[in-house]
Protein backbone atom coordinates (compact mmCIF):
# COMPACT_ATOMS: atom_id res chain seq x y z
CA UNK A 1 0.00 0.00 0.00
CA UNK A 2 2.12 3.35 -1.13
CA UNK A 3 1.10 6.31 0.34
CA UNK A 4 4.56 8.57 -1.50
CA UNK A 5 5.13 7.35 -4.59
CA UNK A 6 9.20 6.74 -4.81
CA UNK A 7 11.67 7.73 -7.94
CA UNK A 8 11.65 4.61 -9.42
CA UNK A 9 7.76 4.26 -9.48
CA UNK A 10 7.22 7.77 -10.76
CA UNK A 11 9.26 6.91 -13.85
CA UNK A 12 7.60 3.36 -14.26
CA UNK A 13 3.96 5.99 -14.25
CA UNK A 14 6.09 8.36 -16.58
CA UNK A 15 6.25 5.64 -19.02
CA UNK A 16 2.96 5.21 -18.96
CA UNK A 17 1.86 7.81 -21.33
CA UNK A 18 4.09 6.75 -23.62
CA UNK A 19 2.08 3.77 -24.37
CA UNK A 20 -1.08 4.20 -26.42
CA UNK A 21 -2.77 5.74 -23.18
CA UNK A 22 -3.51 5.93 -19.76
CA UNK A 23 -6.76 6.05 -18.28
CA UNK A 24 -7.33 7.39 -14.60
CA UNK A 25 -10.32 6.91 -12.10
CA UNK A 26 -10.08 9.41 -9.24
CA UNK A 27 -11.85 7.81 -6.25
CA UNK A 28 -13.44 9.81 -3.29
CA UNK A 29 -16.44 9.15 -0.67
CA UNK A 30 -19.52 9.60 -2.74
CA UNK A 31 -18.42 11.23 -6.48
CA UNK A 32 -19.75 14.54 -6.27
CA UNK A 33 -17.02 17.13 -4.53
CA UNK A 34 -13.40 16.30 -4.66
CA UNK A 35 -13.18 13.47 -7.68
CA UNK A 36 -15.45 15.15 -10.03
CA UNK A 37 -13.37 18.30 -10.06
CA UNK A 38 -10.02 15.64 -9.74
CA UNK A 39 -11.69 14.67 -13.31
CA UNK A 40 -12.14 18.05 -14.89
CA UNK A 41 -9.20 19.55 -13.86
CA UNK A 42 -7.26 16.77 -15.32
CA UNK A 43 -9.03 16.74 -18.84
CA UNK A 44 -8.46 20.53 -18.77
CA UNK A 45 -4.71 20.46 -17.64
CA UNK A 46 -3.85 17.44 -19.86
CA UNK A 47 -4.44 19.15 -22.95
CA UNK A 48 -0.99 21.35 -21.59
CA UNK A 49 0.51 18.38 -22.69
CA UNK A 50 1.36 17.69 -26.65
CA UNK A 51 1.16 14.01 -27.52
CA UNK A 52 -0.50 12.94 -24.39
CA UNK A 53 -3.13 10.94 -24.25
CA UNK A 54 -5.48 9.72 -21.53
CA UNK A 55 -8.35 8.92 -20.20
CA UNK A 56 -9.60 10.40 -16.87
CA UNK A 57 -13.00 9.12 -14.57
CA UNK A 58 -14.10 9.51 -11.43
CA UNK A 59 -16.12 7.26 -8.72
CA UNK A 60 -16.64 6.96 -5.10
CA UNK A 61 -16.12 4.56 -2.77
CA UNK A 62 -19.61 4.44 -1.60
CA UNK A 63 -22.82 4.51 -3.48
CA UNK A 64 -24.83 6.69 -1.55
CA UNK A 65 -25.09 9.24 -4.61
CA UNK A 66 -25.10 6.88 -7.71
CA UNK A 67 -26.77 8.90 -10.32
CA UNK A 68 -26.69 11.98 -8.84
CA UNK A 69 -24.89 15.30 -10.64
CA UNK A 70 -21.62 16.90 -8.70
CA UNK A 71 -22.51 18.65 -6.26
CA UNK A 72 -23.74 22.13 -6.82
CA UNK A 73 -20.90 23.89 -4.76
CA UNK A 74 -18.35 21.86 -6.80
CA UNK A 75 -19.87 22.76 -9.83
CA UNK A 76 -19.59 26.15 -9.60
CA UNK A 77 -16.30 26.10 -8.13
CA UNK A 78 -15.48 24.67 -11.51
CA UNK A 79 -17.16 27.19 -13.44
CA UNK A 80 -16.06 30.32 -11.68
CA UNK A 81 -12.20 28.38 -12.01
CA UNK A 82 -13.02 28.01 -15.96
CA UNK A 83 -13.45 24.68 -15.59
CA UNK A 84 -16.32 22.29 -17.72
CA UNK A 85 -17.83 18.87 -16.25
CA UNK A 86 -20.49 17.72 -18.53
CA UNK A 87 -22.53 14.77 -18.14
CA UNK A 88 -20.99 13.62 -14.70
CA UNK A 89 -23.05 10.84 -12.74
CA UNK A 90 -22.03 9.62 -9.25
CA UNK A 91 -21.30 6.45 -9.67
CA UNK A 92 -19.62 3.47 -6.93
CA UNK A 93 -15.71 2.48 -7.90
CA UNK A 94 -16.08 -1.12 -8.80
CA UNK A 95 -13.27 -3.89 -8.48
CA UNK A 96 -13.44 -5.48 -11.78
CA UNK A 97 -12.86 -1.89 -13.42
CA UNK A 98 -8.80 -2.34 -11.92
CA UNK A 99 -7.68 -4.52 -14.68
CA UNK A 100 -8.28 -1.97 -17.20
CA UNK A 101 -7.36 0.89 -15.41
CA UNK A 102 -3.67 2.31 -15.30
CA UNK A 103 -3.95 4.19 -12.61
CA UNK A 104 -6.40 4.60 -9.43
CA UNK A 105 -5.95 7.83 -7.55
CA UNK A 106 -7.46 8.48 -3.93
CA UNK A 107 -8.34 12.02 -2.45
CA UNK A 108 -7.27 11.24 0.86
CA UNK A 109 -6.08 8.57 3.32
CA UNK A 110 -9.51 6.99 4.15
CA UNK A 111 -10.29 6.32 0.54
CA UNK A 112 -6.99 4.90 -0.26
CA UNK A 113 -7.19 2.97 2.64
CA UNK A 114 -10.85 1.54 1.38
CA UNK A 115 -9.59 0.84 -2.33
CA UNK A 116 -6.69 -0.90 -1.11
CA UNK A 117 -9.00 -3.50 0.40
CA UNK A 118 -10.51 -5.01 -2.84
CA UNK A 119 -8.99 -8.22 -3.95
CA UNK A 120 -8.27 -6.56 -7.46
CA UNK A 121 -6.15 -3.85 -5.84
CA UNK A 122 -4.72 -6.14 -3.57
CA UNK A 123 -3.23 -8.46 -6.45
CA UNK A 124 -2.45 -4.42 -8.28
CA UNK A 125 -1.03 -2.41 -5.37
CA UNK A 126 1.05 -0.38 -7.60
CA UNK A 127 -2.15 1.08 -9.72
CA UNK A 128 -3.63 3.22 -6.52
CA UNK A 129 -1.97 6.63 -5.40
CA UNK A 130 -2.91 9.16 -3.26
CA UNK A 131 -3.75 12.37 -4.78
CA UNK A 132 -2.09 14.27 -2.38
CA UNK A 133 1.61 12.53 -2.64
CA UNK A 134 2.02 14.50 -5.98
CA UNK A 135 1.86 17.98 -4.17
CA UNK A 136 5.02 20.09 -3.45
CA UNK A 137 3.58 19.55 0.21
CA UNK A 138 3.08 16.11 -0.15
CA UNK A 139 3.72 15.27 2.94
CA UNK A 140 3.20 17.10 6.63
CA UNK A 141 4.70 16.29 9.57
CA UNK A 142 5.49 12.75 7.49
CA UNK A 143 2.03 12.15 6.68
CA UNK A 144 0.62 12.01 3.42
CA UNK A 145 -1.95 15.20 2.51
CA UNK A 146 -5.51 14.09 1.70
CA UNK A 147 -7.68 16.46 -0.33
CA UNK A 148 -9.93 17.58 2.99
CA UNK A 149 -13.66 16.78 2.12
CA UNK A 150 -15.75 19.88 1.53
CA UNK A 151 -19.15 18.40 1.70
CA UNK A 152 -20.68 19.51 4.96
CA UNK A 153 -18.56 22.81 4.40
CA UNK A 154 -19.58 26.13 2.49
CA UNK A 155 -17.86 27.51 -0.96
CA UNK A 156 -14.41 28.12 0.46
CA UNK A 157 -14.37 24.75 1.80
CA UNK A 158 -14.36 24.13 -2.04
CA UNK A 159 -12.06 26.67 -3.33
CA UNK A 160 -9.89 25.04 -0.77
CA UNK A 161 -10.46 21.59 -2.07
CA UNK A 162 -9.78 22.70 -5.79
CA UNK A 163 -6.71 24.60 -4.86
CA UNK A 164 -5.39 21.43 -3.52
CA UNK A 165 -6.38 19.23 -6.38
CA UNK A 166 -5.07 21.63 -8.91
CA UNK A 167 -1.64 22.15 -7.45
CA UNK A 168 -1.62 17.90 -7.06
CA UNK A 169 -2.85 17.40 -10.72
CA UNK A 170 0.03 19.68 -11.95
CA UNK A 171 2.67 17.22 -10.27
CA UNK A 172 0.82 14.25 -11.45
CA UNK A 173 0.03 15.33 -15.17
CA UNK A 174 4.12 16.78 -15.15
CA UNK A 175 4.99 12.68 -14.31
CA UNK A 176 2.89 10.82 -16.65
CA UNK A 177 3.50 13.86 -19.19
CA UNK A 178 7.07 13.46 -18.54
CA UNK A 179 7.43 16.92 -17.91
CA UNK A 180 7.23 17.68 -21.29
CA UNK A 181 4.76 20.84 -20.81
CA UNK A 182 3.49 22.66 -23.95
Amino acid sequence: MMLQPDATYLAELSSLAAGPGISVCFVCAGNICRSPMAEAVARARSALFPGFSGRFESAGTGGWHEGSDADPRARAVLAKAGYSLVGHRARRYRDEWTEDLSLVVALDVENHRDLASLACLRRDPEKLVLLGSFSPDGLAGGKPLGVPDPYLGGADDFEAALRIVEEALTGLLDVLGGGARG
